[in-house]
């Protein structure tokens, strides 16, 4: 076999080792990347559940409270009533 072949033998197999390489790391990287949007979501569900789990409560306690205190339904309920009268 000559220089010539190889050389060119020799510089085929680097560039192909080199782009099965950079073909498994754009993969990892993809993954890795659909991975953490996933566990991103997940964080978000699960905010919005606690939140929901919070707002439902929240509403438990205004029915409750507004059994004891028999509050009229057509009053402001921002809690800001005294100072908008002034």
């Amino acid at each position: 076999m000559s220089r010539a072949s190889k050389a060119t033998l020799a510089a085929t197999t680097l560039a192909t080792a080199g782009m099965i390489y950079f073909v498994h790391w754009a993969q990892e990287t993809d993954r890795a990347a659909m991975h953490a949007g996933v566990e991103r979501d997940e964080e978000k569900q699960r905010i919005k559940r606690e939140r929901q789990a919070d707002f439902e409560m929240q509403k438990r306690l205004e029915e409750e409270y507004r059994k004891i205190q028999n509050v009229p339904e057509g009053q402001n309920n921002s809690g800001r009533g005294s100072e908008q009268e002034s």
